[in-house]
């Protein structure tokens, strides 16, 4: 199964170490393929160095693809992190 979504960052700072910790440690929980992809960059979303390397500021876009058999398992958790602002309380 593959999923696709186009999901904004709404977090003050944007894709900078402390959300791209957190989403990588919820990717690496599945076992699915994930990627995370801005501007024709794709990295795995199971990598905090290659999440940070995609240079997203709030309100970027990104598409994340979620491959395998827990995608849709795995995908609705990364929205649940992306709505709650990955958890930082200030952003």
């Amino acid at each position: 199964m593959t999923i696709v979504k186009e999901l904004t960052l709404v977090n003050k700072y944007g894709m900078h170490v402390r959300p791209a910790g957190t989403l990588a440690k919820v990717c690496q929980k599945y076992g699915s393929d994930i990627t995370v992809e801005n501007g024709g960059t794709s990295v795995s979303g199971k990598s905090v160095l290659g999440l940070m390397t995609l240079e997203a500021p709030v309100g970027t876009v990104l598409t994340v693809t979620a491959t395998g058999d827990d995608a849709d398992l795995a995908m609705a958790e990364i929205e649940e992190v992306f709505a709650n602002h990955f958890g930082i309380a200030d952003e």
